[in-house]
């Protein structure tokens, strides 16, 4: 079945490339979160002693590797509605990227130093600029079906646009709470990916479209 696009749109078929390019951005940046994660080089009394320093280091990398994951988890179900792409698309595209590329400096920000509340924001603006990036690219694709099939349905194309912005809501959410108890913020990264891991309506709803538009 020939699937419609918007009319009058310059665009190219094919996003294979888009797909390698960005997945091996992801690749290296999950790689580059591990090694931040030391061993202590003098361990005094054993590892039992070094643990308190150890395990929130590790719980900061399990966190940003949760993050990066369900980011690269939303960019490949979104191109898989995306069937065409044009210049202002790849370019979005790298702006997302960016912000991925730039996971694992924020990542050891709050690795080394996990009491400081600039680390945090900026770690926060790194999150939220990545879910922006996100969305602008989803609802430039969208807006009128420019490079999405013309039956996509409307109600998934609002689902999206909403699940999309929830983690940035909750980063903003973080960044207030900051000011207030540091600690509070804290819960508040680790809150998005419980959120975001647990199978939701949209699973169904998105599996449901791809079936229905082969």
């Amino acid at each position: 079945m020939k699937r419609k696009h918007a009319k009058g749109h310059h665009s190219a078929p094919g996003n294979e490339r888009i797909g390698s390019f960005s997945d091996g951005v992801f690749s290296i940046a999950i790689t580059l979160l591990v090694l931040e994660v030391k061993v202590p080089d003098d361990i005094t009394g054993g590892l039992i002693t070094a643990l308190p320093v150890i395990l929130p280091k590790l719980l900061a990398h399990v966190i940003s590797f949760a993050v990066l994951g369900i980011y690269w988890v939303g960019h490949h179900n979104m191109f898989l509605h995306i069937r065409r792409h044009d210049r202002w698309l790849l370019w979005m595209n790298i702006l997302f990227l960016l912000f991925v590329a730039s996971m694992p400096f924020a990542a050891a920000l709050i690795i080394h130093y996990p009491d400081d509340q600039l680390a945090l924001i900026f770690y926060a603006l790194m999150l939220i600029g990545a879910g922006l990036a996100l969305n602008l690219t989803w609802r430039y694709a969208t807006k009128h079906r420019r490079l999405v099939p013309a039956e996509l349905d409307a109600d998934l194309i609002a689902f999206v646009n909403r699940r999309q912005l929830m983690a940035p809501m909750v980063y903003v959410i973080a960044v207030l709470v900051s000011f207030l108890n540091l600690n509070v913020a804290k819960l508040l990264f680790i809150l998005v990916p419980l959120l975001y891991i647990v199978p939701s309506p949209l699973d169904q709803f998105h599996h449901k479209q791809l079936a229905d538009t082969e």
